[in-house]
């Protein structure tokens, strides 16, 4: 009988080792695409993400990781996420222009003053709203690049009368802004810009001081105007396809919260940083910061308001409330200046004063 007893317990215990074995084997296998450059710093830390989630889910879950456009370009990233080409996606929603008319709000010269505080007040803003544009998707977190500012390659730009006649990349609600301000916008991929500045193709860019460095701009940027002041933001994405997110098991979605809420601040940080790092690129290759005085920026933040007004139509022309539009372009500004005190009272370095 004791025999018989110690048998079964033998073979109980070999089934439930098969059981916890086949368990431990089990690995989700996901696919991460961005169209980041591998060197660019975005790149690198989406790496380091992917490397997290496998580290805190002890290996359950391993991420394939496509940085530089190899799995989805930066205009399909979003389209490619939803359609499984790539479980999970880093871009940037100014690529597909009219997807997301409540986020391209940020896309709005209000002057924004770092990438922490757009970051900060974008995802306040997600948190608050809740757009509809992106329930197609489980966003896994939001971030936001410094502001736009004029970066000419021969000519400086030191009043609004000097943009007229230059050739600026600049794409989607950035080309008004571009045109408001009397330059000629030429939308252009980013992997695109620096041969067609090389070429004369176009005369600057207009964007944020980070492409000094993170694309190499610097090279051949002699100098950016410091016109922060109309600066725009733009929202940066890392989504994950919805019906693998709902695959999950809830202890690995846990997971996926917890470094993602970790991550969305490196990023913020991350964007100061870079924009600091190019300024600071473009000096010690011999170009200079224009300074604007506080009469000629106020007349750049007077000429571009039409820029918001035209936004402010074309939402109530899909239905929103001129009402509402007011009160989200309200809560934008007034937590651009919320966050600006948090960064000064945090000592977060930033590239602009």
């Amino acid at each position: 009988m004791i025999r018989k007893g110690f048998s079964m317990l033998v073979a109980v215990s070999i089934v439930l080792s098969f059981i916890s074995s086949g368990a431990a084997a089990e690995i989700t296998k996901l696919t991460y695409g961005t169209y980041f450059a591998p060197t660019h710093q975005v790149a690198v830390l989406a790496g380091q993400f992917c490397e997290e989630i496998k580290k805190r889910t002890n290996g359950r879950v391993e991420m394939q990781y496509y940085p530089g456009g190899t799995l989805v370009t930066g205009p399909k990233v979003f389209n490619g996420v939803v359609q499984g080409v790539a479980d999970l996606g880093l871009g940037a929603a100014s690529y597909n222009r009219g997807r997301f008319p409540l986020t391209e709000l940020f896309d709005l010269p209000h002057g924004f003053s770092s990438g922490w505080v757009t970051g900060q007040v974008l995802n306040d803003f997600m948190a608050k709203y809740k757009p509809k544009e992106w329930e197609s998707v489980h966003v896994v977190y939001f971030h936001s690049c410094g502001p736009f500012v004029i970066q000419s390659v021969k000519k400086p730009v030191k009043v609004l009368e000097d943009l007229k006649g230059l050739k600026m990349r600049a794409t989607a609600s950035f080309a008004v802004t571009m045109k408001a301000l009397g330059g000629t916008p030429v939308p252009l991929e980013m992997s695109d810009v620096y041969e067609s500045m090389r070429r004369g193709v176009i005369d600057g860019i207009y964007g944020p001081l980070e492409q000094l460095k993170g694309w190499k701009t610097g090279e051949l940027v002699r100098y950016v105007t410091a016109s922060w002041r109309v600066g725009n933001g733009s929202c940066f994405y890392v989504i994950m396809n919805k019906d693998k997110w709902n695959a999950l098991p809830s202890d690995l979605r846990k997971i996926f919260d917890e470094v993602a809420a970790e991550y969305r601040e490196k990023y913020l940080r991350m964007w100061n940083e870079i924009d600091i790092e190019g300024r600071d690129t473009l000096k010690t290759q011999g170009g200079q910061i224009i300074p604007l005085s506080a009469a000629e920026s106020a007349r750049w933040v007077k000429i571009v308001q039409p820029v918001v007004e035209e936004q402010k139509k074309e939402l109530v022309s899909k239905g929103y409330s001129a009402e509402d539009v007011d009160q989200y372009i309200g809560f934008i500004r007034e937590r651009i200046e919320y966050w600006r005190r948090m960064e000064k009272d945090r000592k977060i370095p930033t590239p602009w004063e």
